[in-house]
């Protein structure tokens, strides 16, 4: 056994005493992801006082955790004053009249992860750009097809957890209209590592931001990949300001 190590008694695994101690979010588990994101969107306003929560099913889907995990982060959030449960055909879990705040321990991980999260950005901005301006030479009938609909769905969409899947879809498929099998996972690993991050926002603005989505499409049917990459990046580059890396 080197120097730095150490068998642990609980499990007889040995641990490396010297490894750098987890940070950010890599601290937390599935349950405290859950606790923090809406924890945070509510502290921020984001979720309002008296707003209903999606199903849990939908919650779990789009915060990528079991629905199980969904259900014990919202009773703790209840016990914690920020959710509150209302039972009946019309009830559900709701952000409380008059929510606590700033009892959500775990939060302080996510603002740890700043300089993570604006690094994502940054390299999903330089992947987006790329992979736009291919799909818009590249992108058949089929792709436009089903990206026209999507942002229709998306115009459509009853809450943010509902949006962020047609979301996800949306630009996954972008990366798949430009041909290389190869971009598709790079892509996709960037995106659901930044997505870790994403919060509940109101579907209002969410809709507003689909309006890119519409501009974006119309580069691709025009062909114009000059037009289809500005967009992109603007698209992109204000989650600076909008994730809650600029709203803190």
């Amino acid at each position: 056994m080197s120097y730095g190590d150490h068998m642990s008694p609980a499990s007889g695994k040995r641990v490396d005493l010297a490894a750098p101690a987890l940070a950010g979010i890599r601290r937390l588990s599935a349950l405290d992801t859950v606790r923090a994101r809406i924890g945070l969107a509510v502290d921020l306003g984001l979720l309002k006082p008296g707003e209903r929560l999606p199903p849990a099913t939908d919650i779990a889907a789009a915060l990528d955790v079991s629905e199980i995990t969904v259900r014990r982060a919202l009773v703790s959030l209840c016990t914690d004053g920020v959710l509150r449960r209302v039972r009946g055909r019309t009830g559900g879990t709701l952000v409380e009249r008059s929510p606590a705040t700033g009892v959500v321990s775990e939060i302080a991980a996510y603002q740890e992860s700043a300089a993570e999260v604006h690094r994502l950005i940054d390299h999903r901005v330089m992947l987006e750009c790329g992979v736009t301006h291919l799909a818009t030479l590249r992108a058949d009938a089929g792709h436009i097809e089903e990206l026209t609909d999507l942002v229709h769905q998306m115009d459509a969409a009853k809450d943010w957890a509902d949006f962020h899947a047609l979301d996800e879809r949306f630009h996954i498929l972008v990366a798949e209209a430009t041909g290389l099998a190869g971009a598709v996972p790079e892509y996709r690993k960037v995106l659901q590592e930044l997505y870790q991050f994403y919060l509940p926002y109101p579907v209002d603005y969410l809709r507003e931001s689909n309006g890119e989505h519409r501009e974006l499409v119309a580069s691709v049917v025009a062909q114009d990949p000059r037009a289809a990459v500005d967009v992109a990046r603007r698209h992109v580059e204000i989650l600076h300001t909008t994730m809650f890396v600029g709203l803190v």
